[in-house]
């Protein structure tokens, strides 16, 4: 049987007093729709609330995985994109949450988005995130009470990276509030490559990131198959 993947999306449009124009960072995740794609997994879309998600960085087009995702059936299923209430996630065997600012939106307190990671990672399933997609790690409690980052190891959009990027467009800064819940946070150089998996957490820190943060989901689930 074909491992499943559900991609989680936020559905927010914009960020910050200046209602700063913002949606999912294409290429983080048409890069690891790509991976999921060569792999011949099956992988299905689910929203906040069922509406339509938003699109980021169009400008980047050009880039073949994210032209290919946006005139395949990428883009057309994630348009159709399910509420995540409604979608039986335990028929899943890895849940991904991609970025751009808009997960910083509504994804940090979202109970039912905490609900699904506690138990796809308890029973576990892949739980994986790239750039600000981590934000909905943040407030996840596992059953015995502790965060479920805590002393894990996580990478996820930097400090440095949001001072010279929107800080001034986010409530919060991701690497701060991720250490405060006790991750061993890993940031490398800025804006490079750096995907990082903690057991069955997979976690990459910027859109250089997300082909990574994709491999290792496909290598994680192809693992547990052979077995």
């Amino acid at each position: 049987m074909k491992p499943k993947v559900l991609i989680i999306l936020s559905n927010a449009n914009s960020i910050g007093p200046n209602k700063k124009r913002t949606g999912i960072f294409l290429p983080e995740v048409a890069h690891p729709y790509a991976e999921f794609e060569k792999a011949d997994f099956q992988t299905d879309f689910a929203s906040l609330t069922g509406e339509s998600p938003f699109l980021d960085a169009l400008n980047l087009a050009d880039d073949p995985d994210n032209l290919k995702f946006l005139t395949g059936k990428g883009w057309e299923n994630m348009h159709k994109a399910a509420k995540l209430s409604e979608v039986d996630v335990k028929s899943y065997d890895a849940v991904f949450i991609p970025g751009g600012l808009t997960p910083m939106v509504d994804m940090a307190e979202n109970a039912e988005l905490k609900k699904v990671i506690a138990e796809v990672y308890e029973r576990n399933g892949v739980v994986a995130a790239v750039c600000h997609g981590p934000v909905s790690l943040l407030n996840v409690k596992l059953s015995d009470g502790s965060y479920l980052v805590d002393g894990k190891n996580i990478a996820s959009f930097t400090t440095e990276e949001e001072e010279n990027y929107a800080k001034a467009d986010v409530p919060f800064d991701l690497q701060t509030a991720l250490t405060a819940q006790g991750a061993i946070f890993h940031a490398a150089e800025a804006w490079s490559a750096n995907s990082i998996a903690d057991g069955n957490l997979v976690t990459g820190q910027n859109p250089a990131s997300a082909k990574g943060v994709g491999e290792k989901i496909v290598a994680i689930l192809e693992s547990k198959n052979s077995i």
